[in-house]
């Protein structure tokens, strides 16, 4: 019988970026940066910090990477990362200081691991607390437990927002870049004394409200165009909604144009990322107008008790950083009221796994991930598993939607 590869460990320690990579970065990120118009203001009480620091950073593309480091410099980080980053190789991830994180899940190991950064190795932390790339531009739901986190570590908080990254290069299309300027500012959030005498609710809203922001109207009132003849691909993996027939799922965009497969409805993406009606009157120019409506209408759904979810699911297990992401089994998933319900075979072994909706606060998905498909990832205390649709055309986005209202619904608001 061949031998199972040894499972990622979770539980290894960090250690500091390796001196040869910081090297690297040092003379890589400004190139990066420069020949993708990137732009970092570092404001001086960053500066004149002397320990290490925690960071906390909105999240939209690779570029926040190199915009952080280019900011901090000579200073480096230390970065929490999605466990499966780490499939391309242990050597790489640990050596930039790297640290696992199974997303929306509630095991404390990472927050073990970054204080040990921050307190054992004197090191600072960056920390991309939305746990995603943004999907619309937008403030996407942070963890509320930040706050508690902040005053456990007892060191000042950094935050960097980045202001153009997604405009750029857009989750529901990362390729061609629409070439704009993007922009980061780095300042000191919460000073140390302040982590003592704020209470973890006072931090929480003050980083909250740090993170607030519309890309889409940042570009309109920068006035800054992208000449990209593409820039409206993809655009139906988040706007899967139609405002005129309200038909979901029929959504199509190519070049410059998203419409309608249903009633014909088409509109035009302009050059500062507006849409604009070619043969109806109805719809949102705003683009996270028309997200936002597209979650009030999952929010009715739930309210209602009448949103409900099934499809088939391919099963991959990201198992290690050696064998990577590999086909497990398959499994039908029920996402509902009780969360998400999925059985089937693993393994060669019958799989029952129920993930509540208590347990959930929001869930990470992937559009065409790794060119494998569309896919949702569950963490267990062992593993996480991406669950690829097999038959649900363009669901995910309203996945994500359903998740963090139902997660509003019977636990925020405590209606159960």
């Amino acid at each position: 019988m061949k031998k199972q590869p040894k499972r990622f460990d979770m539980n290894r320690k960090p250690n500091k970026p390796k001196w040869y990579l910081k090297v690297v970065e040092a003379i890589a990120c400004p190139f990066y940066l420069m020949f993708n118009n990137g732009h970092i203001k570092t404001d001086k009480a960053v500066k004149k910090l002397k320990g290490p620091y925690l960071i906390l950073s909105t999240h939209a593309s690779f570029m926040d990477f190199p915009m952080i480091l280019k900011g901090i410099f000579p200073k480096n980080t230390g970065w929490v990362m999605s466990v499966e980053e780490f499939r391309r190789g242990d050597w790489l991830m640990y050596g930039i200081g790297g640290m696992p994180k199974r997303k929306f899940d509630h095991s404390i190991v990472t927050v073990k691991h970054m204080l040990y950064m921050l307190k054992t190795l004197k090191h600072t932390v960056t920390l991309y607390p939305e746990a995603r790339f943004s999907l619309a531009g937008i403030n996407e739901r942070l963890d509320g437990a930040l706050g508690k986190l902040c005053k456990k570590a007892n060191v000042p908080v950094v935050m960097c927002k980045a202001m153009g990254n997604f405009v750029n290069s857009p989750q529901w299309s990362k390729h061609p870049y629409r070439k704009i300027r993007q922009e980061c500012e780095l300042y000191v959030l919460v000073t140390k004394e302040e982590t003592e005498t704020l209470s973890a609710e006072e931090i929480q809203e003050r980083i909250e409200k740090a993170f607030e922001r519309d890309e889409y109207k940042w570009q309109v009132e920068r006035n800054l165009h992208t000449k990209c003849k593409q820039r409206a691909d993809g655009l139906y993996r988040i706007l899967y909604k139609c405002p005129v027939c309200g038909k979901e799922f029929k959504m199509r965009s190519e070049g410059v144009n998203l419409w309608c497969d249903e009633c014909g409805a088409k509109w035009e993406m302009d050059t500062l990322s507006r849409l604009h009606g070619v043969n109806t009157d109805k719809g949102f120019s705003h683009i996270p107008d028309w997200y936002r409506w597209e979650r009030e209408e999952v929010r009715k759904e739930v309210e209602s008790g009448t949103y409900h979810f099934e499809d088939d699911v391919r099963v991959e297990d990201y198992y290690s950083t050696k064998v990577g992401l590999i086909p497990v089994g398959d499994a039908h998933v029920v996402h509902d009221q009780n969360g998400f319900t999925i059985t089937g075979t693993v393994d060669g072994q019958p799989f029952n796994l129920n993930k509540s909706v208590a347990s959930m606060y929001s869930v990470h998905i992937e559009y065409d991930f790794l060119n494998r498909g569309d896919a949702f990832d569950i963490a267990t205390d062992k593993t996480t598993y991406f669950m690829f649709l097999k038959t649900a055309e363009n669901y995910l986005t309203k996945m994500h939607f359903a998740t963090e209202e139902l997660y509003d619904f019977y636990v925020r608001n405590k209606k159960v």
